[in-house]
């Protein structure tokens, strides 16, 4: 590859203008970018066709037409219908209705709504009253409702491969469990996933209660082992923290990406926000982040320092001492590290008690001590960070557990092991021999969502409940215990945990409902008769939460960490590397591989869909001599795997990062054969990072597909970013942008008597989590194209979250810039479509009509935006009735040959104009609330009338910050931006426009 760091240094000497570039393929302006542009509109139809002559173009498109008749609007399969006899209580056809419940995922519990049409959930968003999730939700969430329908699922109890009744396996449970009480359980071992449920707790240790001998193990690939390892050598106890970063001025991430993962994400993202909306420097806060690959939360950083995981320990340490924390001794970083150390201690010196520090849960045990006690001597302990005993219903260390569990199986003292609900034979650490020991147990019995690689080694295997179609109780990290009630009975024969262990009790007729329902009479019960208890019970599950569950803080005393070992390790050198294993930001730890929606959309950094890939540094590569999507060999000691390379700016130098999650061989048609399974890397004493890793480059190339380039903005200004308090005006012409300086049109002006509808993006608070894309998707009925159209830039997401870089290559800004359509009020679309199927409403909404489309892609030609889409082929399934049950009522199923893009959700728009009208008033500023909107975690999106100046959207429009992209077109774009705000360290910044380090 040319080389990628000199053409940005040429860019920048020029001086003035600020440059931001997408990827290093456009900075070396790489061949194979140009082609990429030169392939877009218009003169894309070159890469639909071959080279083709004027004569045989005409034959082409007179054969097309002739059967335009015949099939251009694709036939649909016939569909018979039949009306209700008796209709469901309650339930009136068209109107939705609303139920909470909640999520569980790893050691946290997020509140949930679930909107459901005629008895199917169709759509996820957050619990305003949950403190969770605050109204918001993330991609986990809003996809949830997918794996729900998902054909791929298990569907039927299974043994020895045949198919077997459920009472098969009760009947079977329960003879084992009868054998096992002889010796007192002594052969019988649990492993679950981290249990938050109340319930499931009580009914593994009553069983444990009859089986004395036997063993309960929980195993999630990302726990909270070194947390709670942490809080037990700094305090003597184990304890989870919980932040509060509405009070914190100054927060530090070591290698914490707590905007993506980890316990309360959607809450923390709100309160970053909440602090970052106002131009003023005393409001706003600063973030630092130490980490070795960039994350969202590396993006958010006002001063990001880019370094090594096994270095992140020396860094904590020199705050410690710095901060007279203790810490012991440690060799000093380079200049650039020292600096920013210096500047970070002086800066939480400064904003004692309203400063923060926190590291990420893959950092060592004396990492999290040494941050607790920063935290302690700072004063931020009962202010910006709590402790309390966490979510998890019997807090452990896993990994010890897991040891165990096959120190036991393989010495033959396990005769029965129930794998439920988690997946070792994927996510067991590669060196200790988990499938080995799994194959001497003589009984193997798994229980999950897909046929995966554990249920394939088992001997009984039994599909589980969706949360959405079964019965059970979570725990959120502040003690927060939500009812989780169906939405629909279960699609697959499935059975929740709770009836599974209920089944170990010989209880195999018990559902769900039942057992919840009486552990709570038990435990809240109290007095109350029935009829009482009864109202309480449908109070919790009308709110979503239980009151009076939160837990309260623990107050504890700190230890004297001076006599804790540094934990410095050193990085990669040589020729050898550091391998950083992180969970997915999409597919997690591989559960969610077998999620379309998630599989397509691009990661928030790299942009890649469909696949992950070895994170490597510019400089290591151009060392190496490997570009993007060349395979490399991974050597660890005896361990081996081949991957491919994508080329991430904002690396560490010495450390490569393959996230968690793929490479699977089993799960699903979509979670087959895709990626590359750093599982068979990660060891029990590398579950973070591991050292000493050395590359090979193959020779083969492995295609990887990203959109980073896509809807490229080409050397034009599509961003604003500014640094708190400079007071940069930004008003340059942008519709309804609070000025009368817009140029001169030939387009005549729209006269609105009513509403005017409008957005306003923040950009300050978007974080870049994607959580919009996936609301729309489920929203509006957005079709998956696949890996190859998303290769060809034909993906059908309505709103897209583009990632700028700024500055140099090894450590550059990281810029996020949602974009959904402008709804231009003069819209390029319009005046060229020549079957007048996109249109301007009275109401100011560029509007798409489908029946009118004929697929002439004119609009897209003349849209400066790039933001509509078009069906290039039948990517909707028309055959999976499954998924026929997810799909919005509310909204249409387009076919192949349309064009489609956002329409700001006017099937919303139009459900409050009617209840408004019904009632004889206006509509409420606020009271209409896009997708977009609804689900994102910041409320950096606001949507609303911008003809009524009272209306928040109209104020946010008024900012100095306001501004309009590409209005020297005159497009005069109703979505309008408010510039990126960053709060660097004077001390650090030095005057350099990129704001780092």
């Amino acid at each position: 590859m040319d080389d990628i760091v000199q053409p940005l240094r040429d860019q920048q000497s020029r001086g003035g203008t600020r440059h931001f570039w997408r990827s290093v393929e456009q900075l070396s302006d790489d061949r194979e970018f140009r082609k990429f542009l030169e392939a877009e509109f218009p003169a894309a139809v070159t890469t639909v066709f071959d080279q083709v002559g004027r004569r045989q173009f005409l034959q082409l498109m007179g054969a097309s037409l002739a059967l335009a008749g015949i099939s251009a609007c694709t036939h649909q399969p016939e569909e018979r219908i039949v009306p209700q006899v008796r209709a469901p209580e309650n339930i009136i056809p068209g109107k939705p209705l609303y139920f909470a419940t909640a999520m569980a995922m790893g050691s946290d519990a997020i509140g949930l709504l679930v909107e459901s049409h005629m008895g199917r959930p169709t759509k996820i968003e957050g619990n305003p009253d949950h403190p969770g999730s605050l109204g918001a939700a993330d991609v986990f969430a809003q996809s949830a409702v997918l794996t729900l329908y998902d054909p791929d699922r298990s569907g039927v109890v299974r043994s020895a491969g045949e198919i077997r009744p459920w009472s098969a396996f009760a009947s079977h449970a329960a003879q084992i469990v009868a054998a096992q009480q002889q010796r007192g359980g002594a052969g019988l071992r649990l492993l679950t996933g981290t249990v938050v449920s109340p319930t499931l707790a009580a009914q593994i240790r009553a069983l444990l209660e009859k089986l004395p001998q036997a063993k309960w193990y929980q195993w999630e690939p990302v726990n909270d082992d070194n947390v709670l390892a942490g809080a037990r050598l700094a305090f003597g106890q184990p304890a989870l923290p919980s932040y509060r970063l509405e009070q914190a001025k100054v927060i530090v991430a070591l290698d914490a990406d707590f905007l993506t993962f980890g316990p309360q994400r959607l809450r923390l993202a709100r309160e970053l926000a909440a602090r970052r909306r106002q131009n003023d420097p005393g409001q706003f806060n600063r973030l630092y982040v130490a980490e070795p690959s960039p994350t969202i939360t590396g993006a958010k950083a006002d001063n990001r320092l880019a370094v090594s995981a096994a270095e992140i320990a020396r860094v904590a340490v020199a705050l410690a001492q710095r901060l007279g924390a203790g810490g012991g001794g440690t060799q000093p970083g380079d200049a650039a590290e020292t600096a920013w150390v210096d500047a970070v201690a002086a800066d939480l010196q400064a904003n004692r008690g309203a400063s923060l520090v926190m590291a990420g849960p893959t950092q060592p045990a004396e990492v999290h001590a040494l941050v607790n006690a920063i935290n302690d001597r700072l004063g931020n302990s009962g202010k910006t960070v709590q402790y309390g005993r966490g979510a998890a219903e019997e807090p452990a260390m896993q990994l010890d557990g897991l040891r165990e569990l096959v120190r036991d199986m393989a010495a033959g003292q396990v005769e029965a092991l129930y794998v439920l609900g988690t997946n070792p034979m994927l996510t067991a650490p590669a060196d200790l021999d988990f499938a080995g020991a799994f194959a001497k147990v003589p009984l193997r019995v798994h229980a999950g969502l897909y046929q995966d690689e554990t249920a394939h080694q088992s001997h009984w295997h039994i599909p589980e409940a969706h949360f959405l179609e079964s019965w059970s109780d979570v725990r959120a990290a502040d003690g927060t215990v939500s009812i989780v009630q169906p939405l629909i009975l279960p699609l697959y024969e499935g059975k929740s945990l709770h009836e599974i262990v209920a089944a170990l009790h010989g209880e195999g007729t018990a559902n769900s409902h039942d057992i919840v329902r009486a552990h709570w009479r038990a435990t809240r019960g109290g007095g109350a008769d029935e009829a009482a208890f009864d109202t309480q019970w449908r109070r919790w599950l009308h709110d979503g939460v239980i009151g009076g569950t939160a837990f309260e803080p623990l107050t504890l005393q700190g230890a004297d960490i001076n006599a804790l070992p540094p934990a410095v390790a050193a990085a990669g050198e040589g020729d050898s590397f550091e391998l950083v294993f992180r969970p997915d930001p999409h597919v997690y730890d591989g559960r969610f591989a077998n999620n379309g929606w998630l599989q397509e959309l691009p990661k928030p950094v790299s942009k890649l869909t469909w696949d992950n890939a070895l994170l490597i540094a510019p400089e290591a590569a151009k060392q190496l001599g490997v570009g993007n999507g060349d395979v490399v060999e991974i050597q660890h000691g005896e361990r081996k795997l081949n991957a491919a390379v994508w080329i991430q700016p904002g690396q560490a130098r010495r450390s490569l990062t393959l996230h968690l999650g793929y490479g699977r061989s089993r799960g699903g048609t979509l979670a087959i054969g895709r990626g590359f399974n750093a599982y068979a890397l990660r060891t029990s004493d590398g579950m973070g990072h591991l050292g000493a890793v050395r590359l090979r480059p193959t020779g083969d190339e492995y295609l990887l597909v990203s959109s980073q380039d896509h809807g490229s903005m080409e050397g034009r200004d599509l961003l604003r970013v500014q640094t708190v308090g400079a007071h940069e005006p930004h008003h340059d012409g942008g519709a309804h942008g609070g000025h009368d300086d817009r140029p001169p049109s030939l387009y005549p002006d729209y006269k609105y008597e009513g509403n005017q509808w409008g957005m306003a993006i923040d950009l300050s608070s978007c974080i870049g989590c994607n959580a919009c894309t996936i609301a729309c998707q489920a929203e509006n009925n957005i079709p998956v194209v696949g890996k190859e159209e998303v290769g060809n830039g034909r993906e059908m997401h309505w709103i897209r979250v583009d990632r700028y870089f700024e500055g140099e290559a090894e450590d550059p800004g990281i810029h996020f810039q949602p974009v959904p359509c402008m709804h231009c009020e003069n819209a390029p679309c319009e005046i060229v479509c020549p079957a007048n199927a996109t249109m301007h409403s009275n109401e100011g909404l560029n509007e798409m009509i489908y029946n009118r489309c004929v697929g002439t892609r004119y609009c897209a030609n003349n849209c400066p935006y790039k933001v509509r889409r078009f069906n290039f082929f039948l990517y909707n399934d028309w055959d999976s009735e499954s998924l026929k049950l997810q799909r919005n009522p509310d909204v249409t199923v387009r076919s192949r040959g349309v064009m489609e893009k956002c329409t700001y959700c006017v099937q919303r728009i139009n459900v409050v104009r009617i209840e408004a009208k019904k009632a004889g008033r206006a509509i409420a500023d606020g009271e209409i609330v896009p997708a977009c909107q609804q689900t994102c975690p910041t409320e950096a999106i606001v949507f609303g009338n911008v003809h009524d100046p009272a209306s928040r959207v109209s104020k946010l429009k008024k900012e100095q910050r306001n501004y309009g992209m590409l209005t020297e077109l005159n497009t005069r774009p109703r979505t309008t931006y408010l510039a990126d705000l960053r709060n660097p360290n004077p001390a650090l910044a030095g005057g350099d426009k990129n704001h780092k380090a």
